[in-house]
């Protein structure tokens, strides 16, 4: 069983920079992907950047293209969202999640382990 457990969420200003980190614990076998997620309110949740295992081969949602970095260190068992000139937009409960799909990291209905969120607030 995988736990994954973010941290870095918080409330800061636009044009602002923060970093979320998740860290994955338990048997990472089942692990190839890992990505990001953010759900805001009263939208549907969105996967925004995620990060292959086989070949660390990274996508990024479109509006976040430039703005956002994925890393991971997988010594570590961490991977982390680097998100810089944050908007009001980009307000929402952020969630790292896994999949153990080999290659493609960005399909997304294939992500099945999920942290508990992170709150990022952007105030204008």
């Amino acid at each position: 069983q995988v736990r994954l457990v973010e941290s870095g969420g918080g409330l800061v200003q636009a044009g602002e920079s923060l970093r979320l980190s998740c860290s994955a614990s338990g048997n990472r076998g089942s692990i190839d992907a890992m990505g990001w997620y953010r759900q805001a309110p009263g939208k549907q949740r969105e996967g925004v950047s995620c990060i292959s295992g086989y070949d660390a081969s990274t996508y990024y949602l479109q509006i976040v293209r430039g703005r956002f970095t994925i890393s991971s260190d997988k010594s570590k068992n961490m991977v982390y969202l680097q998100r810089n000139s944050l908007q009001p937009d980009d307000t929402a409960v952020y969630y790292c999640a896994t999949s153990p799909i080999l290659g493609l990291c960005n399909l997304w209905d294939e992500y099945d382990r999920w942290g508990q969120g992170a709150q990022v607030t952007v105030s204008p």
